[in-house]
């Protein structure tokens, strides 16, 4: 397919053939025997010497385990301008840096009359970029090539107006394809209510990548498997359970049992502690974050240039 392509656009324009892609917009992709690597590491650097943290002392996560931020209202503010820089060069680096979604998430929801409190929260995330330049995302050879996807919520996790975060991944064969950490836009009552919302957003993300990946001649599967620690979301989006609980949810948000229902996607049960989107939705010791940023794919390539 690549070649037919390639060969239409030679024939329509005039364009050179430069081989297997090296760079791409800031992304530099390693192509060899056994998959395909790709980092930020030279955009990594930049921001690190851009903004002076070239020389500092390195973190194993890039957040504090259990950190909990707030607007700080009594707290000394610092330059918007600087603060927006900071954040955007972050938000950037997470197209091959999903263990840096969360927090860039986070720290971006205050990117309004920030306080030196928000200012180490992004400074901490560039210690812990520091120690991790070589990092990218690797897609190994082989696999069994199902889409498979996680979804999870920290609920109420926002300390201002009490809303969940909901989290998801999705990995293809051996390494992460999507993956997003979003503040939900309405307050839940419980916890099952936050896993819902998140399992539909997850869903529906589901189903946009069935077609896409269809259209670039993956395959079309017949039920994608959506794996979620929360027994009684589960049990909701396969038959109305509860229903005097939960009939308050917005109307929008059941169009996961109508996938379930047609088979399209399938809610599966997974422990705690193998649940992959936790990364995305809160703070995490490090033991259990790395474990999980290796799930994702994320390791060092040492003979990138």
């Amino acid at each position: 397919m690549m070649s037919e392509f390639k060969s239409s656009m030679l024939r329509e324009f005039d364009m050179s053939d430069l081989g297997s892609m090296r760079f791409f917009l800031g992304i530099e992709v390693l192509q060899r025997a056994d998959g395909i690597f790709i980092c930020h590491k030279r955009y990594a650097l930049e921001i690190l010497k851009r903004f002076g943290m070239l020389e500092s002392n390195e973190v194993n996560s890039p957040i504090i385990p259990g950190f909990k931020i707030s607007k700080d209202e009594d707290g000394i503010t610092v330059d918007e301008t600087y603060f927006k820089q900071l954040v955007g060069s972050l938000m950037y680096l997470t197209a091959t840096r999903p263990d840096m979604m969360f927090v860039t998430s986070l720290i971006s929801r205050y990117m309004a009359k920030p306080t030196e409190l928000h200012l180490q929260a992004v400074k901490r995330a560039l210690r812990y970029l520091k120690g991790i330049v070589n990092y990218g995302i690797h897609y190994k050879i082989g696999g069994d090539g199902k889409l498979l996807a996680f979804t999870d919520s920290d609920y109420t996790g926002d300390m201002e107006d009490r809303k969940s975060t909901s989290g998801y991944v999705f990995l293809l064969s051996s390494g992460v394809l999507s993956w997003s950490s979003k503040k939900q836009p309405i307050v839940t009552l419980f916890t099952t209510e936050a896993e819902f919302v998140a399992a539909t957003v997850c869903a529906c993300q589901a189903n946009w990548m069935k077609r896409a990946l269809k259209e670039l001649g993956h395959g079309d599967e017949v039920c994608t498997h959506i794996k979620c620690d929360n027994s009684s979301t589960i049990k909701l989006s396969k038959n109305p359970m509860m229903h005097g609980h939960i009939k308050h949810i917005d109307v929008r948000y059941h169009f996961l049992r109508n996938l379930t229902k047609e088979g399209s996607i399938a809610l599966v049960h997974c422990g705690s502690d193998d649940q992959v989107a936790d990364v995305m939705t809160k703070p995490l010791k490090v033991d259990a974050f790395q474990k999980l940023q290796s799930l994702l794919g994320v390791c060092e390539i040492a003979d990138v240039n």
